[in-house]
Order: structure tokens, then C-alpha cells, then sequence
């Protein structure tokens, strides 16, 4: 009898243990965003920290559309980045004002906006870049073309977003589709390719290839790709959803909780469509005085693209967002 009790124990301790370690692989995900007030209205959104203590959000619209806050909270809309119009950009969109998924930072003290040209399901796209010592409308000067993609590239020059690697060198990551995620090194000084190689970091091999919006941050020894998976754009019918892999090195590989390669289709799910919360998705990531704070747009039930912003804590080096 005491020998089955043991056999029975042992076999619950067993259990518990793999069921412990099966529920440590399932990511804590679709924590309602946090309060965010005013002009909540946004689209691929990045904000960046001032020097002074406020914060400076751009999204895609006409132009780049631009708001300001004092707490990070209450939100208004302060105009376009460029409201003479971005004459430089129009060979790529068609002719559209609309530029896309802007990523503000602030280094050299100055704010660097690397911002996309394109237009939907294209891949004759481009990359440019603009400066501000403001970081406010009407201050940004066009420093150029950074990368562009052609119709028979393979890969598609948007989403772009700046890193700073723990020994100080800048990369830009990018992509849309296509054959995914790429990563590009930069000149500090220009804020452009010193180098024409690229190195992917992530792919989907299946659903169409559906990952885009790529955003790295760094923590303690690790480097983290933050993604979005299929379907953007669709208004409270969008299928878009937040992953990550993380790596020890800036140009990977990147892998999820599970071991799997983004290369080969991998990505933890961080946030994906709950309740009224539809397609959240193309999110950035800075750090503040509480910690690291994750901001991404998601639709309301009625399709109309809002601002979320959570924190994001770290258990046993992965992110928790709440």
C-alpha cells in the first residue's frame, strides 16, 4: 500500500512538473491595453522619450502624422512631419500623401525618423530618412533615400526600425512579406547602409509569408525580434497578432520559447485579437522610468485603429506584457 501511495505521489510530482513546464512555454497574452486618453486614434505607431520628459508618437497618415504627451497618457494630435508634403517620396506611393510605419529615436542629440513609401501589396518600396532637433512638425529635414526594393528583390523595404547593438553599431531592420525580415548595417555618423548585405532574421514559410513590422529591442544579454503575423488593415476584421524570439546576438538567429527558428516560422504569441480588442500588431517598444513599455494600434469593434500601451516585464529573460 505504502509502495502505491509513493508510486501515486510520485507520479502527481511528475505531472505537475510537466504540465509546470508545458504552462512556462504558453505566453501570459491579451492583457487589455493600459489607459490612454485624447486622440487615441493611430496607426503603426512608435513613440519616442524627449530629453525634457514628454513623449512624441508618429504614425502613418498623410505625410506622417504626429501627437505629443505629457504622461503618456492623454494623447493630442500636434500635425504632419512634413506639412508642405514629402515631394521626394512620390515616386514610390503612386503619388499618395500616405506615408508609413515611421520609427522615432533619439541619438546625437538629435531625433531620427526612418519612415516607408510604398503602396499596398507593392514592393517597389523605399526606405528614407529624416532628422529634427525638435522632434516636432515642421522641423524634419529629408537626409534621403536609406534602402529601396524593386519588384523582383524578393524582399520589401518597409517597416523599418533602428537599433543600437550593445557595442554602439546601428542596424536597421525591415520588411514586409515577401522573404520576410531583413537586417542591414549602418554608417553612426550618416544613418545609412554600410553595407549592401543583408541578413534575414525571420520568415514564414507558410500563411503567405505573413510577417512584417519588425521591432528589436535589447535586454541584459538579449537581443529581441518583436513581429507581426498575418493579416493588417482589415479594420475590427484584421487577424494581426504580436510575436517574439530573442537571440544573443543582434543579427541572430532568433528563436521562441519553444526552440523554433524564425526563419522557419517561429515567433512566441505575445497578443493576438480578444474580446474588443481586434488585431493588435505592429508594435514598438521604448524604455521609461517604469520599465519597458510596448505601444501598438489595435481596432475597436466599430474598425477604427486605436493606441494600446502596456508594460512589459521579463521572466527567466522572455517578456511578460501586462
Amino acid at each position: 500500500m505504502l509502495f502505491l501511495q509513493t508510486l501515486a505521489i510520485g507520479s502527481m510530482l511528475a505531472w505537475n512538473a510537466n504540465a509546470n513546464a508545458v504552462a512556462a512555454l504558453v505566453p501570459r497574452q491579451n492583457v487589455n491595453p493600459g489607459p490612454v486618453k485624447g486622440d487615441t486614434f493611430i496607426h503603426d505607431p512608435t513613440v519616442v522619450k524627449t530629453p525634457g520628459g514628454s513623449y512624441i508618437a508618429a504614425f502613418t497618415g498623410d505625410n506622417i502624422q504626429m501627437k505629443q504627451s505629457s504622461d503618456r497618457t492623454t494623447w493630442r494630435d500636434v500635425g504632419a512631419a512634413f506639412p508642405s508634403g514629402a515631394s521626394w517620396t512620390t515616386p514610390y506611393t503612386n503619388g499618395d500623401k500616405n506615408l508609413w510605419a515611421p520609427d522615432l529615436s533619439y541619438h546625437n542629440s538629435q531625433y531620427y525618423m526612418y519612415y516607408s513609401a510604398s503602396s499596398f501589396g507593392s514592393s517597389k518600396s523605399a526606405i528614407f530618412l529624416a532628422t529634427s532637433k525638435s522632434g516636432l512638425p515642421n522641423t524634419w529635414t529629408n537626409q534621403g533615400l536609406v534602402i529601396e526594393s524593386t519588384t523582383s528583390s524578393g524582399y520589401n523595404a518597409i517597416d523599418p526600425n533602428l537599433i543600437v547593438d550593445a557595442s554602439g553599431k546601428w542596424w536597421l531592420s525591415f520588411g514586409s512579406f515577401w522573404s520576410g525580415i531583413k537586417l542591414v548595417p549602418l554608417n553612426a555618423s550618416t544613418g545609412k547602409p554600410s553595407s549592401s548585405t543583408l541578413t534575414s532574421l525571420a520568415f514564414r514559410p507558410t500563411n503567405g509569408g505573413a510577417v512584417e513590422g519588425p521591432f528589436i529591442t535589447r535586454k541584459d544579454s538579449y537581443y529581441y525580434l518583436w513581429v507581426s503575423f498575418d493579416a493588417c488593415c482589415k479594420g475590427a476584421a484584421s487577424t494581426y497578432n504580436i510575436r517574439v524570439g530573442r537571440s544573443t546576438k543582434v543579427n541572430g538567429p532568433y528563436v521562441d520559447k519553444a526552440g523554433v527558428d524564425m526563419m522557419k516560422g517561429g515567433g512566441t504569441l505575445m497578443m493576438s485579437s480578444h474580446g474588443s480588442i481586434h488585431g493588435p500588431g505592429h508594435n514598438a517598444v521604448f524604455t521609461d522610468t517604469d520599465g519597458d513599455v510596448l505601444v501598438y494600434h489595435y481596432y475597436r469593434d466599430d474598425g477604427v485603429a486605436q493606441m494600446g500601451i502596456n508594460l512589459i516585464r521579463y521572466d527567466s529573460g522572455w517578456p511578460v506584457i501586462y
